[in-house]
């Protein structure tokens, strides 16, 4: 049975308001238990992530990046103050329907929610088609990470935009009452699966939409290890099932598909000793790392079945993850070096052709030394669109590497909870459906 959900409009009306009046006035004010200094606190347990200080800069100089700002410029973006500017009523009340779709179509998705004050005919705009036509038209507004986490054991959720260096509060009131953890997030949908008592359960749901479903039980329903794919042109999802969470035992591969609302079994991954839970899916395939046989295991969706790719690691490599990048691409970042005073780290791309891993990257010392100050101390990343994002636990920072811009940056202004956060990469749309 297929539950689903959708928020009240009063509660609808009230998502993210916070962040862009009062709360966010509040938390510049004062510093806040749970977000730290002027922010709050986006599938896989992950690192905080730190507010990196800089020099003042002139407004004049600053340049809008459509990615990750450096720390000079993002400490700046976030001071500028634009003037209040009157609009003509009379204008805007005379706009076609087309064109004041197309205008609010390019509004940033969080400043949506502000504008539905505005009259009866903005607040019905996340149910207008023609905004949605629009809406999925328009290029995506940019990386930010989504966080979420429980405070005195009430589940809290916050958006981090890169572009706009702002936090925005996610109410997630309208979810069931379990004991969630979150899995991932694919465009515009977010993957959560947790416990109804005894029973494992898996919930998508669209954050901004505050719609929601859960998904029918897996054949062999026991906690499992989950990745969420969804595919934009035929507006469906896809959502994969590997192997049990707390034992050794083989489970069959499950794949659910939204068009046919079910689980299909397929083959079971051969017996391998993984060297973590963290999986990479890109081109249709996913990918996990394994001790023995020494490589990678490869699942390929389009055919249901395993196979092992005898891609050896790199030498020196301490811990490594698994990074999905662009098209084919995919990426090992992981430390190298015994002691720490020669550690550092490193990024590689698998040559599909020859199976060998190819360094594209290492970070800068200066960089590793301020992320990472103990030789033992953990870190994690994440990735999207050739974005890498390494996040310390206990440094409270976070990385931001472009590959294609070969560029390293700190992420400024952005503060999460130091161990029970989990983070991830998040695209917010409208128009991300999930049925």
């Amino acid at each position: 049975m297929i539950e689903m959900g959708e928020a009240s409009e009063t509660e609808s009306r009230t998502l993210l308001m916070s962040s862009s009046s009062v709360e966010e006035e509040s938390l510049r004010r004062s510093p806040s238990p749970i977000f730290g200094r002027g922010s709050c606190g986006g599938s896989r347990n992950t690192s905080p992530l730190g507010r990196m200080g800089s020099r003042n800069t002139s407004p004049s100089r600053i340049k809008t990046k459509p990615r990750g700002l450096d720390e000079e410029t993002a400490a700046t973006f976030s001071k500028f103050v634009q003037p209040d500017i009157r609009m003509e009523d009379n204008i805007w009340a005379m706009l076609p329907e087309d064109l004041l779709n197309e205008i609010l179509a390019r509004v940033p998705p969080f400043m949506i929610f502000r504008l539905r004050s505005v009259c009866k005919r903005w607040n019905s705009i996340l149910q207008d088609n023609g905004f949605l036509k629009f809406h999925s038209q328009v290029p995506s507004h940019g990386p930010c990470l989504l966080t979420y986490w429980k405070n005195s054991q009430t589940p809290q959720c916050s958006v981090f935009s890169l572009p706009l260096k702002q936090w925005f509060r996610i109410p997630v009131t309208f979810l069931p009452r379990w004991a969630f953890w979150l899995v991932g997030s694919s465009g515009g949908l977010v993957c959560l699966s947790g416990m109804d008592g005894l029973t494992f359960k898996t919930v998508i749901c669209n954050p901004l939409t505050q719609k929601w479903r859960t998904l029918p039980s897996l054949h062999y329903n026991q906690q499992r290890q989950l990745i969420m794919v969804v595919n934009r042109k035929d507006r469906s999802f896809k959502v994969i099932a590997t192997s049990d969470v707390f034992s050794d035992k083989s489970l069959p591969t499950e794949v659910y598909d939204s068009k046919s609302n079910k689980w299909s079994v397929h083959e079971r991954m051969p017996a391998v000793n993984l060297c973590s839970s963290k999986m990479a899916f890109c081109d249709s395939r996913l990918y996990l790392e394994t001790l023995s046989p020494l490589g990678l295991m490869m699942y390929r969706l389009d055919t249901g079945q395993w196979e092992h790719i005898p891609a050896k690691f790199p030498r020196s490599l301490l811990d490594g993850y698994l990074v999905a990048g662009s098209k084919k691409r995919l990426f090992l970042v992981g430390r190298i070096g015994l002691y720490s005073t020669h550690q550092s780290m490193k990024i590689w791309e698998l040559d599909h052709s020859k199976y060998v891993w190819v360094e594209i990257s290492r970070m800068p010392p200066r960089y590793f030394r301020a992320l990472l100050r103990l030789s033992a101390e953990r870190f994690e990343c994440f990735g999207q669109d050739n974005l890498i994002c390494f996040t310390s636990w206990n440094q409270g920072k976070g990385l931001l590497y472009d590959v294609d811009k070969k560029a390293w940056s700190w992420i400024a202004g952005c503060a999460l909870q130091a161990y029970n956060s989990q983070v991830c990469f998040y695209e917010p749309r409208f128009d991300s459906v999930i049925y």
